[in-house]
């Protein structure tokens, strides 16, 4: 029954994240990489219908054919599907089409969870896709907050929200490891995605983590010092990018720089909160500026393993980034490292790729992760839009360099061998390289 538990409490939350939209609002597409609402609520109820019922249902019968070719994402196993750029033009089936295939498939499957003869294998998928849904979920306000953006009126997503901290963050400061020969990836306790696996060994130098993540207010001294107009920070392919989409601030930054859009409207911006929906380029290149750099991936597990699994995430409905705690607040642990966990998802300098080991499943399935290990990095912790039981020190997020609209940000990483960066209010330059 535990299963058959999850599995409501998962897809109710789908459904409680859609309550505030209009009919129009599930509709829209604002960009090749986002996807309608009405999609979102289609393609994971899609997942169990494919993966689940027809394989544990003797002469399983589809709710409807099309849909197997309308709310396909990218398996090609199964066979062809809409095209991703095209899915705001689907205008039918209608949203209450939609539900109403949502509703059959619930029904099927909670029939379906009351068997006690369901295969591990069926069991582990039926996990799979609740953390598929999961993922969905963060996606979902995702790519409703870059919609919304693109309306002239910047509507809500919803206007009331819990009272945000007025608080400063913490000093910035820096915690010192070993570092050495450590082992990385899932344990093997609950779930995880196969891209955690196997946990192995790997070796990192000394290093020193900051105590929380990179602040707007820290940001706002990179933009106001020239950050998006020198070339010295960006790696090459960033500063193309820069040059070619004309960046000059945070993709919801006001042009005023004293405003940002968020899921709640546009709000003041809060010099403390976490800077977030920074690309990697963007990142990457604050963190040249400061002199300082991203962690690997390695470093940021091997510190999260010391700091308790909590955070700001979507349970919390605060809807963006906040200010760390003091460390005092926020925990008794002699831990110094803060929003580890939610708020924003971290950059790392690591490329998405397989561990040592790594066996892509057969099937369909196999192609969930393993095909999209190439030309992504690896980002880890969670944001303020991830459900706070779908994340772990083990995840592993990627998203390609140029990817700003999810709740990205930073935590800066150094050698042991390096002076701690230093903001001064944007007269901080970077050395010139030699060639």
């Amino acid at each position: 029954m535990i299963q058959d538990n999850r599995f409501r409490l998962v897809r109710a939350a789908t459904l409680a994240l859609s309550e505030p939209l209009s009919v129009e609002d599930y509709v829209v597409q604002s960009m090749p990489d986002a996807s309608p609402a009405k999609w979102h609520l289609a393609h994971t109820t899609w997942f169990f219908e494919e993966f689940v019922l027809q394989h544990a249902v003797p002469g399983y019968k589809f709710y409807d054919e099309q849909f197997r070719y309308l709310f396909n994402s990218y398996y090609n196993t199964i066979g062809p599907m809409h095209s991703r750029p095209l899915r705001g033009l689907l205008s039918r089936p209608t949203v209450e089409q939609v539900l109403a295939y949502r509703a059959r498939i619930d029904e099927r499957m909670q029939v379906l969870l009351q068997r006690d003869d369901l295969s591990p294998e069926i069991l582990s998928v039926i996990a799979l896709g609740l953390n598929h849904e999961q993922q969905h979920q963060e996606l979902l306000l995702t790519d409703l907050k870059h919609l919304f953006s693109c309306n002239p009126l910047l509507p809500a997503y919803v206007r009331e929200a819990a009272s945000h901290p007025s608080r400063s963050s913490p000093a910035l400061s820096f915690k010192s490891f070993d570092g050495g020969l450590i082992e990385i990836g899932h344990a093997g306790n609950g779930f995880s995605f196969d891209n955690e696996l196997p946990r192995h060994r790997t070796y990192t130098q000394p290093f020193r983590l900051a105590n929380r993540a990179v602040t707007n207010g820290e940001y706002l001294e990179f933009v106001r010092a020239g950050g998006y107009e020198n070339p010295v920070h960006w790696l090459s392919e960033g500063w193309t990018v820069v040059g070619r989409e004309d960046w000059k601030r945070p993709i919801y930054w006001s042009a005023s720089l004293d405003a940002e859009f968020t899921l709640t409207g546009l709000r003041e911006l809060s010099p403390s909160s976490p800077v977030c929906h920074l690309s990697y380029y963007e990142a990457d290149a604050f963190a040249h500026w400061a002199g300082a750099r991203l962690p690997t991936e390695a470093e940021w597990e091997l510190a999260a393993n010391e700091a308790p699994l909590r955070g700001n995430f979507v349970e919390n409905r605060r809807w963006h980034p906040e200010p760390a705690a003091s460390a005092t607040a926020a925990s008794k642990s002699a831990s110094p490292l803060l929003q580890m966990f939610g708020d924003v998802w971290e950059w790392t300098q690591s490329a998405y790729a397989p561990y040592p080991g790594f066996k892509q499943a057969s099937g369909a399935l196999g192609e969930y992760n393993g095909k999209f290990m190439v030309n992504q990095l690896v980002l880890r912790g969670g944001s303020c839009a991830t459900p706070a039981s779908h994340i772990r020190a083990s995840y592993r997020n990627f998203f390609n360099a140029a990817a700003r609209w999810q709740f990205t940000g930073l935590r800066l990483a150094e050698d042991i061998s390096w002076a701690a960066p230093n903001f001064s209010g944007g007269s901080r330059k970077a050395a010139t390289p030699s060639v």
